[in-house]
């Protein structure tokens, strides 16, 4: 009895920074739990630009990106090279500029993808 005398207060009264619908029921609560995600914006995926060095792998290469970091004492710039293994379905070949993107693990180590061939090696 006391929670239909709630239910039929709450019902009258909507807050009014609430979005409704035509129907007057909260926007919200017509969403699935599906459509919940759609409009959450992703986080900033950091991008790389490398050179492929090894395509021996079945939709893997690993990629050789190359930065320059200032020496704390000396104040030169010295190169650092890092390898990463990123997942290819473009098709990647030795010498390829590509650009890689964080993803999700795909394997123990990779956790890249291939997302453009920006220049292709000379043959």
């Amino acid at each position: 009895m006391a929670e239909e005398n709630q239910a039929e207060s709450n019902a009258g009264a909507t807050d009014s920074n609430t979005p409704t619908t035509e129907s007057g029921s909260v926007a919200a609560e017509a969403t699935s739990a599906g459509d919940a995600n759609a409009g959450a914006k992703r986080a900033h995926r950091s991008q790389k630009v490398g050179s492929v060095v090894s395509d021996k792998m079945q939709q893997t290469v690993v990629v050789r990106v190359d930065r320059l970091v200032r020496h704390t004492k000396y104040r030169r710039y010295v190169r650092r090279t890092s390898k990463f293994m990123a997942h290819d379905e473009l098709g990647a070949t030795v010498g390829d500029k590509v650009r890689i993107v964080e993803t999700r693990p795909m394997s123990a180590r990779k956790r890249w993808r291939v997302i453009e061939i920006v220049q292709k090696a000379a043959k």
